[in-house]
């Protein structure tokens, strides 16, 4: 019987709601250099992936510094207008101190550049909830790929096959399958549906139980 060592979270969708506020900021943006983003490039090229993934495959062939300045430039407009005690996930802060009580490492292992890690996290002031932060400055790689929770792993010293993920992202409900880890999907950017391969969907984390999640690796 396994136990589980490490709970990974992503942090856009799965911590806090901020998806569709990145979606005004990024048309916004777009719209700044006369581009239009669809729901489904949304969903297909940005969603889960780093900036230095989706910005060259919205805006085109651009140098690397040329995208390192449109990050810094979009993400400060989401930054300037993105509360996240306004944002928040029902029932996390809960589970967190649930997960805490039970002695399981937290992870978070996001896409995001660490200026949003740190607003956000410092913001619902859950920091220190967490054993390792890891954002899109640590992977070589982006989700889909396994590399962020291969990574997030490690940092903790755990087997991936020990840990629980939690994913609002198809690229990164991807990333996790691919690191060995099982994944419990947070539908607040995809569909249960969408989600379906995840061994566990839920809407929130309200009345989630650490033995609902245990369960997934008995």
């Amino acid at each position: 019987m396994q136990n589980i060592e490490a709970v990974i979270f992503d942090m856009d969708g799965v911590i806090v709601h901020s998806n569709p506020i990145h979606k005004t900021t990024i048309n916004e943006f777009c719209t700044k250099y006369g581009l239009e983003v669809s729901d489904k490039e949304l969903r297909e090229k940005v969603y889960g992936r780093t900036n230095q993934d989706w910005i060259p495959a919205v805006f085109g062939d651009i140098s690397q510094e040329r995208i390192e300045e449109l990050a810094d430039e979009k993400e400060q407009m989401f930054r300037d207008v993105f509360d996240p005690k306004e944002h928040i996930v029902p029932g996390i802060i809960e589970f967190l101190d649930k997960l805490k009580e039970k002695g399981i490492k937290m992870v978070v292992a996001t896409s995001a550049p660490a200026e949003n890690a740190v607003h956000i996290l410092q913001g619902l002031e859950i920091t220190d909830c967490f054993d390792a932060v890891l954002n899109s400055s640590h992977v070589t790689k982006s989700k889909p790929d396994p590399d962020p929770y291969l990574k997030a792993a490690k940092a903790i010293g755990v087997s991936p096959e020990q840990c629980i993920v939690f994913e609002d992202s198809i690229s990164g409900v991807q990333s996790g399958l691919g690191a060995g880890a099982k994944v419990v999907g947070v539908a607040t950017t995809h569909t249960h549906e969408e989600l379906n391969s995840c061994q566990l969907v839920v809407d929130d984390f309200e009345g989630l139980k650490v033995a609902d999640i245990e369960a997934l690796l008995q």
